[in-house]
């Protein structure tokens, strides 16, 4: 099969780019610089040179492949609302491209906004300022195989750069690993090399869903990640009101448990890497 994939040089991109090449799959990937062109050249991927803003390009590549993964997300949080804006016009040019065939287009998204617990069935808010569960399931209404992988809040792994990094950098900053007061909240979390492999198993087996979760510890408290931060960095581990977390604080108190079970049993998808707690740690996951 050959495979579209943007974000090919990003952290979950990268390693959905390794796992399609290594089953036997032609992948062309996106990369916007002649640096990220070359590194994503070294893995035996094709390269297509461009951004998310050209939709011209972006339609060509995803008309030319037999699938389209859709990883690339700009996570500049000063810009959301334009980034999320950006990020459904993406989804709608490669929906496009897709339309009157049988291929699959498989969309990236997170679990914010769902009720705890969530499964698969369950319904994004429809008022959550990312769309892109809505483009792709927009895009199903007309007829098009679009599906939604709903990646847990934390995608970890050595050389994670996401939001379990931001914690330590904001313990380190304040001088104490936090979590929010009045908040029992829990997240979930999967490693980077099982994330990617549901993507290829969900292309392998169709993409008959509207959306997959890549969830592989359904429920883990968010003072237990705070504590571990806290005991790896030597800082005190303590409760803080909101605005201690600046703009960061609705994903804080967020309650981002979700369950995998119908993933799971679909694509038969056995979480195999280290757990969220057993991988955060590790000192390595510090610069240590």
């Amino acid at each position: 099969m050959h495979i579209f994939v943007t974000g090919a040089t990003g952290w979950v991109g990268s390693a959905v780019v390794d796992d399609l090449l290594n089953a036997g799959h032609r992948v062309t990937g996106l990369a916007r610089s002649m640096e990220k062109a070359e590194r994503l050249a070294a893995t035996g991927a094709d390269v297509l040179l461009g951004t998310l803003e050209d939709l011209d390009i972006l339609r060509e590549a995803a008309a030319a492949a037999d699938a389209v993964i859709h990883t690339a997300f700009n996570h500049d949080f000063s810009k959301f609302l334009e980034n999320a804006a950006g990020d459904q016009r993406v989804i709608e040019a490669l929906g496009d491209a897709l339309e009157g065939s049988d291929r699959p287009l498989l969309v990236t998204s997170g679990l914010s906004g769902l009720p705890r617990g969530a499964t698969e069935a369950d319904l994004p808010n429809p008022a959550a300022p990312r769309k892109s569960e809505a483009a792709a399931r927009a895009l199903a209404a007309r007829g098009i195989r679009a599906a939604t992988v709903r990646l847990a809040p934390s995608v970890h792994g050595i050389g994670d750069h996401g939001f379990v990094p931001m914690l330590a950098d904001l313990a380190r900053r304040t001088g104490v690993s936090a979590y929010i007061e009045e908040a029992e909240n829990c997240w979930s979390g999967v490693h980077r090399l099982d994330a990617a492999r549901l993507y290829r198993l969900a292309l392998e087996q169709g993409v008959t869903e509207a959306a997959y979760h890549a969830v592989a510890d359904e429920a883990v408290p968010f003072r237990q990640i705070a504590t571990v931060i806290g005991r790896r960095l030597g800082l005190p581990v303590a409760a803080r009101p909101r605005e201690h977390f600046g703009w960061f604080a609705m994903m804080a108190g967020a309650d981002m448990a979700a369950s995998s079970r119908r993933t799971r049993a679909l694509l038969n998808w056995q979480p195999a890497g280290p757990g969220l707690l057993e991988e955060i740690d590790r000192p390595v996951y510090y610069g240590a």
